[in-house]
């Protein structure tokens, strides 16, 4: 399915996003009772356009396998956006790790599924968000997101509730960063970094950042936003 996935999300339009997220099955009311607690593939779905259009475009996605269940319909983006809140709620511990791929060859696929197989708690999952589209067309030293040749963002999603799983999820988080490095792009998603990885940030912002910490030094040269994966006006 992970490879149906990553054919069908290169030639989809612009106007269709498609995300995928590997995780346990929550109590969802689209889901049935003896799915719930077990690992499941999860597509969500965006298609701003004219919804007719939409279902014909979604069609192959049925074919990926035998789904679960579907909750499919025309709502406004902001309900869209408001869509995971229920699953991310406050109170859990997090520990986040991302990376950006270009393409998800089939090595990149490998190692999705062997983490995937081995969650550390019923909330921790693996997302690959499509990007792409418009956002390559865009010249990389334009704007402060640079990472321009990613297709692909993926976001290790560690979350558990008490601190007697805090090693077991953070370690299971740190080890596919690791095991999937080698097949990843340049760059990464500067909102999907954690407190821990301030050594990543120049990184991140890749050809982008000596300008933007020239713009630090002409507007913030006190450093007073600095809450953030900070840019240091030196």
């Amino acid at each position: 399915m992970l490879t149906q996935f990553a054919r069908f999300t290169k030639t989809m339009p612009d106007e269709l996003n498609v995300w995928m997220v590997t995780r346990k099955a929550p109590p969802l009311p689209f889901l049935p009772a003896n799915v719930h607690g077990k690992e499941i593939v999860a597509l969500a779905l965006c298609y701003a356009g004219d919804p007719a259009e939409g279902m014909k475009l979604i069609e192959p996605l049925r074919g990926f396998g035998t789904a679960h269940g579907e909750h499919i319909g025309v709502q406004p983006y902001s309900a869209w956006q408001q869509a995971f809140d229920p699953l991310l709620a406050p109170g859990a511990r997090n520990y986040w790790k991302s990376h950006n791929f270009s393409q998800l060859n089939d090595d990149a696929i490998d190692v999705i599924l062997e983490f995937a197989a081995k969650l550390p708690s019923p909330q921790c999952e693996i997302f690959i968000g499509t990007i792409g589209g418009q956002t390559a067309r865009v010249a990389p030293g334009t704007m402060a997101y640079s990472s321009r040749d990613a297709n692909y963002v993926m976001n290790v999603h560690g979350r558990w509730e008490s601190s007697a799983e805090d090693q077991r999820c953070i370690a299971w988080a740190r080890e596919f960063f690791a095991k999937s490095q080698p097949f990843a792009s340049g760059g990464a998603y500067i909102n999907f970094l954690t407190q821990d990885e301030t050594d990543r940030i120049v990184f991140a912002y890749g050809a982008t950042y000596n300008q933007l910490v020239e713009l630090k030094k002409k507007y913030d040269p006190t450093n007073f936003f600095r809450m953030n994966q900070n840019i240091k006006p030196v």
